[in-house]
């Protein structure tokens, strides 16, 4: 791990490092990440499918899982940091313009890519085995725990059960009376004020009727009104086109 470190880290020396020399420091990093890969796809294959036969090796085998992957998954990171550390380089360094030189570096910037991509990944696939693992194991302590309760004490959880049940239905009960009064009140509040507009047109029948011509006579202008610009437009229209 330390001589991984020192690989990763490297030498103050590296600054001052040729194209070429970065190339193959890049080649180096390259190959160091895909074995890490290789070895963190097996973790992932094989992680959460080792069911021992007791609780006790099952959490040992766990562990152990646990701590091979978060050491290949920090080395991989730190890996990946320095490589793309040594593309950036690369890419300042004075290397020309030639085919060859811009090709080498794109091919290098792909295999990051790549190599990135596939960390991801598996990374992400080994997390949500881990999440699984440990809802199941929620899961069956809580079996274990409801096991080791006598048939009283179930009964008695299965009661406190359905008396929050029973609370959380009138709750709701409750509320739908309340608005269904509210609505009530609302209809009836409603019918009141068409009563009151209804006595009035009943007790002031000339404003009814002078509200009915008032909206006769709108209805005219507005005949009138639009006649007029029918035949001033039609007339426009003749005058510009003959």
């Amino acid at each position: 791990m330390t001589q991984q470190m020192s690989t990763i880290e490297g030498s103050p020396e590296d600054v001052k490092m040729s194209f070429e020399d970065l190339r193959k420091r890049a080649r180096q990093l390259e190959s160091e990440i895909d074995v890490k890969l290789v070895s963190f796809s097996k973790i992932a294959a094989s992680y959460g499918t080792n069911v021992a036969s007791s609780s006790n090796s099952e959490t040992m085998a766990l562990l152990s899982g646990d701590q091979m992957y978060e050491t290949i998954a920090v080395e991989l990171e730190q890996l990946l940091t320095a490589l793309t550390d040594i593309n950036e380089r690369m890419n300042s360094c004075p290397h020309g313009s030639s085919v060859a030189t811009i090709h080498t570096l794109q091919r290098h910037r792909d295999i990051l890519q790549d190599y990135t991509h596939e960390f991801q990944r598996t990374n992400n696939a080994i997390k949500s085995r881990r999440e699984r693992e440990q809802l199941l194991g929620n899961g069956r302590n809580n079996g274990k725990s409801l096991a080791g309760l006598s048939r009283r004490d179930l009964y008695l959880k299965e009661s406190e059960h359905l008396i929050s049940s029973e609370g959380m239905i009138d709750e709701q009960i409750t509320i739908a009376v309340e608005t269904r009064d509210h609505l009530k009140s609302q209809r009836e509040a409603f019918k009141m004020i068409q009563t009151k507009v209804n006595d009035l047109s009943n007790r002031f029948p000339l404003v009814n009727t002078l509200m009915t011509k008032i909206n006769i006579r709108k209805r005219r202008d507005s005949l009138i009104l639009g006649s007029v610009i029918g035949i001033c437009l039609t007339f426009m229209l003749w005058w510009m086109f003959f």
